[in-house]
């Protein structure tokens, strides 16, 4: 069994968003299959940007960032769900993640002997809606935003091997389709994968 966090990182807290179903089927899969599960829902915390490098190295650390640091710590597997804006993640959740990634926690403080990823050990699977479909996403697009979590985030800190799903289309989704992704990613919850 695994000890999974699902963070949604949909800017908008309503229970009517589709990542929030996505989060829900995910976590619901997990616990299903007694898999242990956290939640975080970055629309809910409070946290201010970073606006410099003195910040982002030596600044203080929001209770919220603290708490979501310990989950991640926690866990064996990080599920991240968020909806794409303007090619990458919402503003917040950029933010957050800003704020959580910082060195000491997810990378070695420069100068220091620590190494890059200091999270080593721990999964994760980015799911991702969108409204153009996924295809043309990872192709035409080159699926930078995405990539930019991957690889720039979550990879550097140590995580990995990372998973991903795209949800395409998502406004021209049938109610049918809907819940067959919702399946598809309450299977991944099962899986723990």
């Amino acid at each position: 069994m695994k000890k999974i966090l699902v963070i949604n990182g949909h800017p908008d807290g309503s229970p009517e968003r589709f990542c929030a179903a996505l989060a829900d089927a995910y976590a619901d899969g997990a616990s299903a299959l007694c898999h242990e599960v956290r939640r975080i829902k970055v629309a809910g915390l409070e946290f201010p940007l970073i606006a410099s490098r003195a910040e982002f190295e030596k600044g203080a650390v929001p209770a919220d960032i603290k708490r979501a640091q310990a989950d991640i710590k926690w866990a064996d597997h990080i599920v991240l769900v968020h909806p794409l804006w303007l090619g990458g993640p919402p503003a917040l959740l950029k933010g957050f993640l800003e704020q959580v990634f910082r060195y000491g926690f997810a990378l070695g403080k420069p100068g220091s002997d620590q190494g890059m990823g200091l999270l080593k050990g721990r999964t994760a699977r980015v799911i991702v809606t969108m409204g153009m479909p996924s295809p043309v996403y990872r192709l035409v697009f080159g699926a930078f935003g995405v990539r930019a979590i991957e690889r720039g985030i979550l990879s550097i800190s140590g995580i990995g091997p990372i998973g991903r799903t795209l949800v395409g289309g998502i406004e021209g989704l049938t109610g049918r389709q809907r819940e067959e992704i919702l399946e598809k990613v309450a299977r991944l919850g099962r899986a723990a994968s």
